[in-house]
């Protein structure tokens, strides 16, 4: 077996290079997106910090209650809010959902119309099904590395990071409602003359909004679940004290950090999980 590891293909070379020649090249593209992102972060960040606490609850109660006319989920968000607040939490809380909303934001953008291009193209999403599949699977920590060495250290690497991990989710998700059309509804605009774009607007989009919206939820959750892994490259937020707690091996910051991110987990899902009509 010599002959097979002595002649080693070097795959971590080629990665090294790509990397390597995108950064001499594409340098001014990097700080740009980084610019771009930094300015989305600090804006959500002045958003949730700058209210006193109490109002941003109210909004967040308030939205609840338009989203789903429950007044259970609406106590539930408050009381996890409130016991955000009670533990101390409430700033790491506010960062990690500024992480998470930027992130939403940004793959939603991207993710839904590319969900849309290739419903309409079957071969091609066959095609890219594999890298799909590959931004999902790959280590979420070998991100890191070319985040750390396109955008330094802090939040926005961590942003980048999430993006990859988290965009196949809304693609994905858009294809299958777009793609799940009923046949006959689509013909049926066909025969009265519809155009492509009142095509999608009046029935595809409205067909596929329950799976759109189920992409929003597992944005939200996958987005929610890099919190920890963002603290690593200086991502502020829920992740910072869990990796503290590692380092420490302090049982009682660990368990109590974890929490509140489960908290706010069901918080978020339970605000999202949008009922829609078809």
């Amino acid at each position: 077996m010599e002959w097979l590891t002595d002649n080693k293909i070097p795959v971590g070379k080629w990665a090294s290079a790509v990397f390597s020649f995108f950064k001499d090249n594409f340098s001014g593209f990097f700080d740009s997106v980084a610019d771009a992102a930094k300015a989305l972060i600090e804006a959500l960040l002045w958003l949730f910090q700058t209210p006193h606490p109490l109002v941003i609850i109210a909004i967040f109660v308030g939205l609840t209650w338009f989203l789903q006319r429950q007044w259970t989920t609406c106590l539930l968000v408050l009381v996890g809010f409130l016991f955000i607040l009670n533990q101390g939490y409430w700033q790491e809380t506010t960062e990690s959902m500024t992480l998470v909303l930027s992130a939403c934001i940004v793959c939603m953008l991207i993710g839904v119309p590319i969900g849309i291009f290739l419903a309409h193209r079957p071969r091609l999403y066959q095609a890219t099904q594999p890298i799909l599949d590959l931004m999902q699977t790959l280590p979420t920590f070998v991100y890191l590395i070319p985040a750390i060495v396109f955008f330094g250290i802090g939040m926005v690497p961590g942003l980048i990071a999430t993006v990859i991990f988290v965009l196949p989710a809304p693609v994905r998700m858009t294809y299958l409602g777009i793609a799940s059309t009923p046949t006959p509804l689509l013909e049926a605009v066909d025969a009265f003359g519809g155009t492509a774009s009142q095509k999608l607007v009046k029935v595809e989009l409205r067909y596929a909004l329950p799976q759109i919206m189920a992409g929003l939820n597992q944005t939200i959750m996958l987005s929610l679940s890099m919190v920890v892994v963002a603290a690593l490259v200086g991502a502020d937020g829920l992740g910072v004290p869990v990796v503290r707690a590692l380092n420490s091996v302090n049982t009682a910051l660990g368990f109590e950090s974890g929490f509140i991110i489960v908290v706010v987990a069901i918080i978020l899902d339970r605000m999202l999980r949008i009922r829609v009509e078809k």
